[in-house]
């Protein structure tokens, strides 16, 4: 369970370092930076992001569970006002972007590295 842990928020960090890759309005200071965003999204995706997906879930529903992104992407914003300079995400557009982008991402790796440790 542990071992699965770490492999997520290291898979994250993964993800977020490509993505600042891809906007110059995303910055991370190197992937120290990405590792600690990666455990504070991890967090807040524990405790927040439930009582976000409660209280919006209407327009979730109504939106066909595209607004899950609006909550990623405002999750991306919390980790980033907590980290302070190490993490800068300029605009809320942005936020989306890297949070749909990250999503894929997140997807991808996590079912490469489940079928190679199936193997």
């Amino acid at each position: 369970m542990l071992k699965r842990a770490l492999i997520s928020v290291f898979l994250n960090a993964v993800a977020l370092i490509a993505v600042a890759q891809l906007f110059e309005s995303f910055q991370l200071e190197g992937f120290g930076s990405a590792i600690l965003a990666s455990l504070i999204l991890a967090i807040l995706n524990v405790m927040i992001k439930p009582i976000l997906i409660l209280l919006t879930l209407p327009i979730t529903v109504i939106s066909l569970g595209l607004f899950l992104f609006i909550i990623n992407a405002f999750t991306l914003m919390i980790a980033q006002a907590i980290m302070g300079s190490s993490f800068e995400i300029e605009g809320f557009g942005t936020a989306i972007l890297a949070a749909v982008i990250i999503s894929i991402l997140n997807l991808l790796l996590n079912r490469l590295v489940k079928d190679t440790l199936k193997s």
